[in-house]
């Protein structure tokens, strides 16, 4: 009899470590939990696209296209801030941001603008545009490029953006 227990006992054990893990595993795996509304993030590649490739053309440089890995990396870049109710590039997950880029599937060489408060695209494209370093990279040989913003209630429903370009 107490084998019977003692193997009862243990698969009880096993059996709900198992369903914690999975939890673990599965919040741990999507960031859709960490912005509280639907309507708080949004993908803004399409958008500001136009205003980088006006850029890019006035300077004589290739047009970029949407990067799908890129976008999907600067979404969660954006969630990250906003979460955090930080802006910078180093948050939390996979702090590196070459090990970030390629643990996202992003082409490098990639580069990362970020930045927080603007109320729209073309307020964020502009305040990259007047920064030096911002500036630099979106002239920089490049291909691919993917833009979103975040918003979390809890961190004051400002605006965090993260456009991300790559290959």
């Amino acid at each position: 009899m107490p084998d019977s227990i003692s193997f009862s006992r243990r698969m009880l054990i096993l059996r709900a470590g198992s369903v914690i893990s999975l939890g673990f595993i599965a919040g741990c795996s999507t960031y859709d939990g960490l912005v509280p509304d639907e309507g708080a993030r949004s993908d803004q590649t399409e958008t500001t696209l136009g205003y980088v490739n006006t850029l890019r053309e006035g300077r004589g440089l290739s047009a970029l296209a949407r990067d799908p890995a890129a976008s999907l990396a600067a979404m969660h870049q954006a969630v990250r801030m906003a979460r955090a109710g930080k802006m910078q590039h180093n948050i939390g997950w996979r702090d590196d941001f070459y090990d970030r880029m390629k643990g996202e599937g992003v082409t490098l060489p990639a580069a990362e603008n970020i930045a927080m408060g603007q109320e729209d695209a073309e307020r964020a494209y502009r305040a990259w545009v007047n920064s030096p370093n911002h500036l630099k990279n979106m002239l920089g040989n490049y291909r691919g490029l993917g833009v979103a913003t975040a918003q979390n209630s809890a961190s004051g429903n400002r605006p965090y953006w993260a456009m991300v370009l790559c290959g």
